[in-house]
């Protein structure tokens, strides 16, 4: 008896010893079940596209991106393309000249519209880019021509120049106002008081379609597009990801969304169904910015 006692105490101090690990963070299903990294790596891997939806300033979304780059990296399967809401159109030249060698980093980054962060969070990701001549696709909409919608909604596209045009989605671009996420915007917008302005959610959504066009622009049979954005353009498969389903409803997409909750026990109800994955994170997590 004493033999069984003493097991079940060492099996209770084993137990308690794994409770007090601090967990950087825990992958969930989008029903809630607890997932492993190499989950991840093989989902991601059996897709066509891959949405990384980060919480900008967390240390935890940048280095699984990272991680997931690498893990992904596998030139005798399928091509690994790269991809950032980060970068414009208008930047893909410097980008192109830089990844290449032809242009000195010092260079690319003066002259780059970078974002405050990216010596720590995106500059990791260019460099993999870069040391694997893997291709990387500056996704999003000049930020000029989204503060033109925002100003005189989509018709204000049609005044710009043929060069300008060349940077955007084909015009006129679809749009449904009736979008969870972009309803949220004009309620959280009145429900803090101030005018709802009826462009807000146009200006969110010619950035996703842009971003999805310059995807399908650069995606193509046995090749896999890792995308990094904000989690708020792809959550619950909306946002860029609906863009893409109106032109390849055949494409096997994976999204990953990211949230942040007090412990990482389970997956709070709220954040179930918001993408294929879950990235949980302590929410008292430090922050890059």
């Amino acid at each position: 008896m004493k033999k069984y006692t003493l097991l079940f105490l060492f099996l209770l101090f084993i137990l308690s010893s794994f409770k007090q690990d601090k967990q950087a963070y825990q992958l969930f299903s989008s029903e809630g079940k607890k997932l492993k990294y190499k989950d991840l790596v093989k989902r991601a891997g059996e897709s066509d596209i891959v949405f990384f939806g980060e919480l900008h300033n967390n240390p935890i979304c940048h280095w699984l991106q990272l991680e997931l780059s690498r893990d992904l990296y596998n030139p005798e399967d399928k091509q690994l393309i790269l991809g950032a809401e980060m970068f414009e159109t208008d930047n893909q030249l410097l980008l192109d000249e830089y990844l290449s060698g032809t242009i000195k980093q010092k260079n690319f980054e003066n002259e780059a519209k970078l974002w405050p962060n990216y010596d720590t969070d995106y500059s990791p990701l260019i460099e993999f880019a870069r040391a694997n001549e893997v291709d990387f696709v500056a996704t999003n909409i000049p930020r000029r021509y989204a503060a033109v919608v925002h100003k005189m909604g989509f018709e204000g596209l049609d005044s710009l120049s043929k060069e300008a045009k060349a940077l955007l989605p084909p015009l006129p671009v679809l749009y449904d106002p009736e979008l969870k996420g972009y309803k949220s915007m004009l309620e959280m917008m009145g429900g803090m008081g101030g005018h709802a302005n009826l462009n807000l959610p146009k200006a969110q959504a010619i950035k996703d379609a842009t971003m999805a066009h310059n995807i399908l622009q650069n995606y193509s049979d046995n090749k896999l597009f890792l995308h990094f954005n904000g989690t708020y353009h792809t959550n619950d498969h909306e946002g860029i990801v609906w863009y893409i389903k109106q032109e390849r409803p055949d494409l096997n997409i994976l999204t990953i969304a990211s949230v942040e909750q007090e412990d990482l026990d389970g997956l709070n109800e709220d954040f179930q169904g918001k993408a294929d994955v879950i990235l949980c994170i302590p929410s008292r997590m430090t922050k890059t910015y």
